[in-house]
């Protein structure tokens, strides 16, 4: 897991999985891998499922060669809003994206640093031990 800041303001967490380190064959596989993490979750709660490749294939806007596939998975770890600037920070994305030999996940730092860790470690149990 690699921290990056991004566009010099978003803190991201990347991380670089080849496709024959995890037990997943496709962007659609993490999705559910994901979606079942968030459902089992005891405060998490899914959004929606966002296929942002099909939609930037559709506006005819530019995508990065040898990207396959890329979609995000939205839900919520909320629990308070103690400030209305809480809203632009909430929901969470994770960034799931398939190219030729790998797939690429990444999502943008939690405000609380023990959910980064819940988000670890989702990510974690999709590498083949």
């Amino acid at each position: 897991m690699k921290k990056t800041i991004f566009m010099d303001k978003y803190p991201v967490y990347s991380v670089e999985l080849k496709k024959d380190m995890v037990n997943a064959n496709s962007v659609s596989e993490i999705l559910e891998h994901f979606e079942t993490k968030i459902k089992e979750h005891p405060i998490a709660t899914m959004i929606a499922i966002f296929d942002h490749y099909s939609h930037t294939k559709k506006i005819d806007g530019e995508i990065m060669d040898g990207l396959f596939d890329a979609q995000n998975i939205v839900f919520c770890f909320g629990t308070a809003i103690p400030d209305t600037k809480m809203t632009a920070v909430r929901p969470r994305s994770i960034g799931i994206c398939e190219l030729e030999d790998k797939f690429m996940i990444e999502f943008m730092e939690v405000p609380k640093e023990e959910l980064n860790a819940v988000l670890e470690s989702w990510i974690n149990e999709l590498i083949i031990k």
